[in-house]
């Protein structure tokens, strides 16, 4: 029974229960395009029937994580199966189960306010919105939101971070950016701004069919 309600992994060389951060990042992958795709349905065609069932999906999933087991949530044992060639890295669990808990507290909230009231407001679009951070961060990044709120609340240093961002040292060469680096950076971001306003009104033209002629049309613009 022990070993099915636990959280985390006992691995010789660590001295407190780990995860693997790279099963637990694609997983976060595999929730940040569910949830993506689900609000912005609701934003832009104002159906929220995606949304509803990807909230549901998501309490489901954090819960067996934070109540039962890691290895038993749906979305990580198929992040499991995709990364399993991959050589793991190990994160302490202590840290991750506080972020999966405010993953927790935000679906609740979210169950409560768009699923059993079948409401929308701004405080269900600012959910939203910090889901979508904490998901993207998470999987392109690896950098746990949640963690570093761990070390803020419990004042304690977390242990076993992804990257060993927990540790102090100096940084490698191949890790620093230069005055240089930062030019091509900010050069980049005026181009962006001004190709929009230099392509914008020929952007905004709508393509035509490559075969068969005239215009491309949605079943919204039709």
């Amino acid at each position: 029974m022990s070993k099915i309600f636990q959280f985390g992994e006992n691995v010789p060389g660590y001295s407190i229960p780990v995860l693997n951060e790279r099963e637990i990042r694609a997983g976060a992958g595999i929730f940040f395009v569910l949830m993506f795709v689900s609000i912005q349905q609701a934003a832009l065609l104002a159906n929220f029937t995606l949304l509803k069932y990807a909230i549901i999906y998501f309490l489901i999933d954090f819960s067996i994580r934070v109540f039962i087991n890691p290895k038993f949530s749906p979305v990580l044992i198929l992040s499991r199966w995709i990364v399993r060639n991959q050589t793991p890295e190990y994160v302490g669990a202590k840290q991750k189960k506080f972020a999966w808990v405010i993953g927790i507290i935000l679906a609740l909230t979210m169950l409560v306010l768009a699923v059993i009231m079948n409401t929308v407001s701004p405080i269900t679009g600012l959910i939203c919105f910090i889901c979508l951070i904490f998901l993207f961060f998470e999987s392109a990044f690896g950098i746990c939101i949640g963690c570093y709120t761990y070390k803020w609340i419990y004042r304690e240093k977390a242990q076993y971070c992804p990257g060993e961002v927990c540790d102090i040292k100096a940084r490698h060469e191949i890790q620093k950016t230069n005055f240089k680096q930062w030019l091509v950076v900010l050069a980049f971001i005026g181009f962006i701004v001004a190709s929009t306003f230099i392509f914008h009104d020929n952007f905004k033209q709508k393509p035509t069919l490559l075969f068969g002629g005239g215009e491309f049309k949605t079943e919204q613009t039709k």
